[in-house]
């Protein structure tokens, strides 16, 4: 009965209003890259102190877990997470939306991310003390190893690419090791540099790898950016309920393992969702369908990453240990509040703490006719939006983004500078994503690599932390599974075609008309040469070389992890360009190299376009210190006009797309400098 009266506590006008308020405003920013929820929560926490604590913790709890929800938006609009968690989102999402499918996929990740928010917030309200001896068990070395299988996961996603995917991982962590160590304090990798001192930023980072790159080959080719659908299917709501209800053994699944890894401080909603989606792939009928739009991965990642939400404020409120930014910046609410964080919490001040969760799950069930309702206009604006409208557009959000999270123009320019390097490595078969992660794990795992080897070491058994513990034995069997499961699953398949193809000769076994019947080799060493790929490994290993050059001048807490990582790095890099040695060089064709990209289909990619755009934002970026922010924006947003301008544009269009633009630049500078109360750069002009 006690339960009830929490419930009917929720259920008042005032708090419905501020989770529906929450949600709305989170899905909004966690839609745009730069403005993440945890730069949402900490605005808008002051206004809450003069709330009543429960309904101030409820609007706080909606922006949370609509700005998680938000995230995948972008994510499959524009192929950019809008939030870490949502790295797993583009793999299948974007690809669905480039297809025609992009409001079916917004609409599976709106009921995906309901279920498994409403899975997270029952576990929290029904298991918390249970769930928080899980947190308990974890000690250093199962978070290194913790971040150590989130790497493996994402590097073992594509059979082919695992190598890749191993160096950007290690990529990721030396790139999260620059600046001042997370242990011990030593400053590595600076150059003496003031721009470096603090890092690469997190979120500068994401946005830089993943957007830029979509920009530069956005304005390559006339192509439209997303295909749009034939006819008015709206949301497609009874197409996306047959398929979830089909894939409920995904939902479910991945709704208990987001809540589980959620209770981890830390984990996070990017490992959740890389782990829900690495098992609903393994578990797949049609594995390689993954990553070309399988709604299965929509389904299983933004399950997943909602259900994180619950499940982190597990270890918040019950011992008092937040596992994620947004989480902390809450239990500093409650502190302030007056509440008492600990298990005494759910019995001295429960009115209190149930109202909370029950909020919590109203907001989580508002998320549906809210998310149906922004998703039935946001695919079908964002694939009529014009590219002279849509380049510009994005553009400035990557800026504005990137630097409204520090105030800091240096972290536009490491946006745009790791968003160049990413374009190349992208280029080059290295994927955006396990960088990323690198970046997102890095201090997760050095802290709990340099806490295991100090405490091994002072024990004299470091071997024994490292390997000895049965929870991390368990979390490296599994790291071992994922890479070589997907080999086995490989031979295995090409073993079942041989067979067929041996069994039924002249006969197409592949289901397609242009296939053979003779099965191609497929082995490591049968590929062509990757040139472009060894280049890079040696780059890396040059770079390697170099920063354990330097580690000699930092104490041992320094340099550790950087030279354990290194080494490693080294390693994966030789590794593959002894294996590209002994290829075969790759043959050329009509088209060019295989591998190669043959153009759109609206003819050749434009490389002058590509370099008007870097040279564009370069000088876009290096401006705003002298004229100042808004009218370096509103000049850039003119000059990207007329490179993402293939046909012309007639008088009236050109007017109209400059009032345009004059109007998303100041609007977007009046938002960040006088709602946000973001210091904007000023300069001579304005």
């Amino acid at each position: 009965m006690e339960l009830l009266g929490y419930l009917l506590s929720a259920l008042t006008p005032l708090n419905i209003l501020m989770a529906l308020g929450g949600v709305i405003l989170g899905t909004v920013i966690g839609a745009l890259p730069g403005l993440s929820a945890t730069m949402a929560v900490a605005v808008l926490v002051p206004f809450t102190f003069t709330m009543d604590p429960a309904t101030g913790l409820i609007a706080l709890g909606a922006i949370y877990t609509g700005a998680i929800y938000g995230g995948a938006f972008a994510a499959i609009l524009v192929n950019t997470p809008g939030t870490p968690s949502a790295i797993a989102t583009t793999f299948d999402g974007f690809p669905m939306a480039k297809r025609g499918d992009g409001s079916l996929a917004v609409t599976l990740a709106t009921l995906s991310s309901v279920f498994g928010g409403l899975v997270g917030g029952v576990f929290l309200l029904l298991l918390s003390p249970p769930l928080a001896k899980i947190a308990l068990a974890f000690g250093p070395p199962e978070y290194f190893w913790l971040a150590m299988f989130g790497l493996t996961l994402i590097s073992a996603l594509s059979v082919g690419n695992t190598l890749k995917g191993l160096m950007g991982g290690c990529l990721g962590l030396m790139l999260a090791m620059v600046g001042v160590a997370v242990v011990g304090g030593d400053l590595r990798f600076t150059m003496n540099s003031q721009i470096l001192l603090g890092g690469f930023d997190i979120v500068s980072a994401l946005i830089g790898l993943y957007c830029i790159p979509v920009l530069i080959d956005l304005v390559a080719t006339r192509d439209p950016h997303l295909k749009i659908e034939e006819g008015n299917r709206g949301i497609r709501l009874f197409e996306a309920l047959g398929i979830a209800w089909n894939s409920k053994f995904n939902v479910i699944r991945s709704s208990i393992l987001g809540t589980v890894i959620g209770v981890l401080p830390g984990a996070g909603g990017s490992v959740a969702g890389l782990v829900s989606y690495s098992e609903a792939r393994r578990s797949s009928k049609t594995p390689e369908q993954f990553g070309k739009g399988a709604p299965d991965g929509v389904i299983a990642t933004e399950t997943a990453n909602n259900a994180t939400v619950g499940g982190g404020f597990i270890p918040t409120l019950v011992l008092g240990i937040p596992g994620t930014p947004p989480d902390a910046i809450i239990l500093g609410a409650l502190l302030v509040q007056g509440i008492k964080i600990g298990p005494t919490l759910f019995t001295q001040q429960g009115e209190i703490v149930y109202t909370f969760i029950f909020g919590l799950l109203i907001a989580t069930l508002l998320m549906l006719p809210a998310g149906l309702l922004i998703g039935r206009y946001a695919y079908k604006s964002i694939a009529s939006i014009p590219k002279t409208m849509l380049v510009p557009t994005i553009a400035f959000l990557t800026i504005i983004g990137s630097f409204a999270i520090h105030s800091n123009i240096h972290d536009v320019q490491m946006m745009f500078g790791l968003g160049i390097v990413g374009w190349i490595l992208n280029r080059c078969g290295f994927a955006p994503s396990p960088i990323v992660l690198g970046l997102v794990l890095g201090q997760i795992a050095e802290q709990g690599f340099v806490q295991s080897y100090l405490i091994g070491n002072a024990r004299g058994e470091i071997a024994t932390m490292f390997f000895g513990r049965p929870i991390s034995l368990g979390i490296i069997a599994l790291a071992v599974f994922t890479l070589l499961y997907p080999f086995y699953a490989h031979r295995k398949k090409n073993r079942e075609l041989a067979k067929q193809a041996a069994e039924n000769p002249g006969r197409d076994i592949m289901g397609d008309a242009k296939a053979s019947a003779t099965i191609p080799k497929t082995g490591l060493l049968s590929q062509p040469r990757d040139m472009a790929g060894t280049l890079v490994a040696v780059i890396l290993i040059v770079i390697c070389a170099w920063a354990l050059s330097q580690t000699p001048s930092m104490t041992p807490m320094g340099s550790v992890f950087p030279t354990t990582i290194a080494s490693a790095l080294i390693a994966f890099a030789a590794i593959f360009v002894l294996i590209n040695i002994l290829r075969k060089p790759a043959v050329k064709t009509t088209n060019g190299a295989p591998g190669s990209k043959s153009g759109s289909k609206s003819g050749a990619e434009s490389t002058p376009r590509r370099i008007g755009l870097i040279v564009a934002m370069g000088l876009w970026i290096a401006a705003i210190p002298f004229i100042g922010f808004l009218a370096a924006g509103i000049i850039a947003f003119f000059a990207l006009i007329a490179i993402a301008n293939y046909d012309g544009l007639p008088a009236r269009g050109i007017v109209i797309h400059l009032l345009s633009g004059c109007v998303i630049v100041s609007a977007m500078y009046f938002l960040m400098a006088e709602i946000l109360l973001i210091r904007m750069p000023q300069g001579i002009l304005f």
